[in-house]
């Protein structure tokens, strides 16, 4: 059995410094402190070799969450301090909450902020090059939707910025299913999160080289980089890393297994349920499905398929008390009725093919009994 690398440390020695944190804070420099040190560095090398970037790129977060708000607004905030005058910057209306909301919030502090155009589910490349300014500093989107599985034309939209804007990749939905490499996405700041390659939460990590100005969101330390103030984790950093290092050796046969499912599944569903849309793009993660059952509330038909053991969403958990529907499903189609219909279905590597045929059958009966009930 493998010891955790504080059980490691000599038996003899007592640990005076609890006040810094139990079993070693990095930042302390006695054996303890050291160690945590070790692991937290090993999982940061690990990570950058996997995406292909420096080791010192690799700025770890308490999730994507807190990552993207860096992203956005420590660059932001950055470039205001340089004192060049009036910025610009655009998103993606259909990108997480922490993108949008934060984008709102650059816009009270006096940043010029618009949407990214779409066009058949891609970023409009042409009206995309109209809409850049001199004053434009930055393109922030998602590599996949997380609601709706979409991905998105990053590199495209890097080539048609240029090298003089940022481009943010929230990359969080893609490491199961994508290649990630900064590169892949053309990206000059990405976003990862823990909790969407494994059971693991608490834990992200921004990706930016040293030459991107950036302002921390607060003060309280120097750690990371001096730009995420607050004792680091040795431990879950190396969950991380073996986590995202599973998943790219796994990415491809879980495409495969994915795909083959997700086909299966849309068979028996499109046969077994009138009125109901897929709301998909032209290139999708095939592990991401999300369905609009016309007329009927989805709300509902969620907690139905709660008490028979299986576990969906109407939309992202982060805008379940909104009541106008999927953001992202709008975006993508225009239709409101579509938006306040949508299930999201979604799965890991670890969902067997038979659960999701059970799911397919669940799922059918219950919609057929929200229909002949008049539970709409």
């Amino acid at each position: 059995m493998k010891l955790m690398w504080w059980q490691r440390i000599k038996e003899a020695r007592t640990y005076l410094d609890n006040a810094a944190g139990v079993r070693g804070n990095p930042s302390s420099p006695h054996e303890e402190g050291r160690h945590a040190k070790q692991v937290l560095e090993e999982a940061r090398t690990s990570i950058a070799r996997l995406l292909e970037v420096q080791s010192d790129d690799i700025i770890f977060t308490s999730g994507a969450t807190e990552a993207n708000a860096l992203a956005i607004l420590g660059s932001a905030r950055a470039r205001s301090a340089r004192g060049t005058g009036k910025i610009h910057a655009l998103y993606l209306p259909s990108a997480h909450a922490s993108v949008v909301e934060n984008m709102k919030l650059l816009a009270e502090e006096g940043v010029a902020i618009e949407e990214l155009p779409i066009r058949d589910a891609q970023v409009d490349i042409e009206q995309l090059t109209k809409m850049l300014r001199k004053e434009t500093f930055l393109v922030s989107m998602d590599a996949v939707c997380g609601e709706t599985g979409v991905i998105w034309n990053t590199r495209e939209v890097k080539h048609a910025i240029g090298p003089d804007v940022l481009l943010h990749v929230d990359a969080s939905q893609a490491a199961l299913t994508e290649k990630m490499l900064r590169a892949h996405f053309g990206a000059d700041l990405l976003t990862f999160d823990g909790s969407k390659v494994g059971a693991l939460r608490g834990i992200g990590a921004l990706i930016a080289h040293r030459t991107i100005p950036l302002i921390p969101l607060y003060k309280g330390g120097g750690q990371e980089r001096g730009l995420r103030p607050g004792s680091e984790a040795p431990e879950r950093a190396a969950k991380f890393a073996a986590a995202l290092r599973a998943a790219a050796a796994s990415r491809e046969a879980f495409r495969i297994s994915a795909a083959s499912m997700r086909a299966e599944f849309m068979e028996t569903v499109m046969h077994d349920i009138p009125r109901v849309f897929i709301n998909e793009g032209r290139a999708q993660a095939p592990h991401i499905l999300n369905l609009s059952f016309m007329d009927r509330d989805t709300d509902y038909l969620v907690a139905l398929l709660d008490e028979k053991g299986f576990a969906v969403s109407t939309k992202s958990a982060c805008e379940t008390d909104s009541e106008e529907g999927s953001r992202a499903v709008f975006t993508l189609t225009g239709d409101h009725e579509r938006a306040r219909a949508t299930l999201r279905i979604s799965w890991g590597p670890g969902v067997k093919r038979s659960e999701l045929t059970r799911f397919a059958k669940t799922l059918a009966r219950e919609v057929s009994f929200i229909d002949s009930s008049g539970q709409r």
